[in-house]
């Protein structure tokens, strides 16, 4: 069974910088999809970034385009979200999730974005930005 297990995260002001990392257990081969999502009390659960083993290729929110980056290092077998720029509407529990036997599926604009493509989830950190 694939553990997920996450750290980072905490209090920033806005406009202020953090990381999160997800250490994952399993056996990362060359067909894997990871990604982020977050969640706000009373709100489902939304794809924030995601990451296609077989090309790389990456996939963002539009929320949180050209200011989040997502990235793995399988020698580490540790998956990354850098948070730059963050804003009061980031405040948010996040999770990262991980499938390491298939490939990001689903329509370019939510490719591995959605959070029923995902059995293993971590047990995820908040992330709090004040004005």
């Amino acid at each position: 069974q694939v553990q997920l297990v996450q750290s980072g995260g905490g209090s920033v002001q806005a406009g202020g910088s953090l990381r999160l990392s997800c250490l994952i257990s399993g056996y990362i081969d060359r067909y894997f999809c990871m990604a982020w999502f977050r969640q706000v009390p009373g709100n489902q659960r939304e794809g924030v970034a995601s990451i296609n083993g077989g090309d790389s290729s990456t996939n963002y929110a539009g929320a949180v385009l050209n200011r989040f980056t997502i990235s793995v290092d399988k020698a580490e077998k540790t998956l990354y979200l850098q948070m730059n720029d963050l804003a009061p509407e980031d405040t948010a529990m996040y999770y990262c999730a991980a499938d390491l036997h298939m490939g990001c599926r689903g329509p370019a604009y939510i490719k591995g974005l959605h959070p029923s493509d995902f059995a293993s989830w971590s047990q995820g950190t908040q992330v709090t930005v004040s004005f």
